[in-house]
């Protein structure tokens, strides 16, 4: 069988702009233009250079990479949004696109006419469009607005409607951008349910996103991208990974030790790792956090405690723990030197969401040697099941039975 999407040594060039006399009068801009100078000069960008790979039907691909590494670039050729400067894309089936909020959408209709609208771009007839409507229109949750311009919307409402258009009407490739991180979290959670729902479906998704936890859970392989081109291509969890892996040791370079006030002891910056020991910024839901500190005494420290507490964005405290506080650890009488300590959360029911972190250092004087709130998060993503409403900080699973 055929792959559903073939991109062959796709590239993509822009023309950049350079004021060289930026800070011209009207008068001497004037006399340039009459004289025929130019006060411009140009040079060649490529956004994306010599892409190549396939995506077989039914698969989840992550895109990742940062910032102006070309992700989106890529989305807008493979959407014909915008043409490719070299190579082909072959598509074998219809493409339905969410990039910006607001694409594809015409401001003066209305949500109900936005829905037709898009149904027929994408090559739908009236009764195919007419018998996804309703789940739609209740996906989107904006009823109340259907008749009313789409000018009047807010930009939440444009990308719920949006993405229940390019869910629901069932295109063969699905093409997702960073565009939902616009979305409050509980609909992020219900676009995540979605895709995962598509992606068993047997349809294909292109998904560009910063949030590696939800790349790692949807997608089988994921495609890292550096200045345009594909460094990497593989099982999503080791592209991820190695993703992960580079940002740490980059932000390592420019990130300062903390220090105690008397400087008896420097803390490098606490970090997530995973099951294998690599630096992550997110999990799955029903995955184990584990927290690592790097600690270097310049003098011998008594009686060392390490803590730290979780909190809600809304300032709950979830729970905080000590290392005093493990029957099974105990840290020597006097520590010095360089020392590394990791701790388990052993929290795997821990609803999805983002949450603070605080951690600190005392001695066995109870002075705090180091206290540093709110500068860590823990993110936790899921993927695998739509939730109703607020669960709650733990998402429990409890033994049910029928009793005779």
């Amino acid at each position: 069988m055929k792959p559903i999407l073939e991109i062959n040594a796709l590239s993509k060039k822009f023309r950049i702009q350079h004021e060289l006399q930026p800070y011209l009068t009207i008068r001497e801009r004037l006399n340039n233009l009459v004289r025929f100078r130019s006060t411009e000069q140009s040079e060649d960008f490529w956004a994306l250079r010599d892409i190549n790979f396939k995506v077989e039907a039914g698969e989840s691909i992550g895109i990742i990479g940062k910032n102006g590494a070309g992700k989106s670039t890529l989305l807008k050729v493979l959407s014909r949004i915008t043409p490719p400067t070299k190579g082909s894309i072959i598509t074998r089936g219809r493409i339905a696109s969410l990039l910006e909020v607001g694409t594809g959408f015409h401001p003066e209709l209305t949500g109900r006419e936005n829905i037709f609208l898009n149904g027929s771009i994408l090559g739908m007839k009236f009764n195919e469009i007419r018998s996804k409507f309703d789940q739609i229109v209740d996906f989107s949750g904006v009823s109340k607005f259907l008749d009313t311009p789409l000018k009047h919307y807010s930009s939440g409402m444009q990308l719920r409607l949006a993405f229940a258009v390019a869910a629901f009407l069932e295109p063969e490739i699905l093409i997702i951008d960073e565009v939902l991180a616009v979305g409050d979290a509980e609909f992020q959670r219900k676009c995540m349910g979605k895709m995962d729902e598509v992606s068993q479906s047997g349809r294909t998704i292109l998904f560009v996103s910063h949030n590696m936890g939800a790349v790692k859970s949807l997608c089988q392989k994921a495609i890292l991208l550096n200045k345009g081109t594909i460094q990497t291509i593989g099982p999503s969890a080791k592209v991820v990974e190695e993703y992960l892996a580079n940002a740490y040791t980059t932000t390592e370079k420019h990130r300062e030790d903390l220090q105690s006030s008397d400087g008896r002891v420097k803390l490098r910056f606490p970090y997530w790792i995973d099951k294998n020991g690599v630096p992550v910024s997110a999990f799955a839901y029903g995955e184990n956090p584990v927290l690592r500190f790097d600690l270097e005494f310049k003098q011998p420290v008594s009686g060392l405690v390490v803590g730290f507490a979780l909190s809600t964005k809304d300032g709950t405290r979830v729970f905080t723990s000590h290392s005093n506080d493990d029957p099974g650890f105990k840290f020597p009488e006097t520590v010095s030197g360089s020392v590394s300590v990791v701790t388990s959360l052993n929290l795997p029911s821990l609803s999805p969401g983002v949450y603070d972190v605080t951690f600190g250092l005392k001695d066995k004087d109870h002075q705090t040697l180091l206290y540093i709130e709110n500068e860590l998060m823990l993110d936790i993503n899921y993927i695998r099941k739509e939730k109703d409403g607020d669960e709650g900080l733990l998402w429990h699973t409890t033994k049910w039975s029928l009793q005779s």
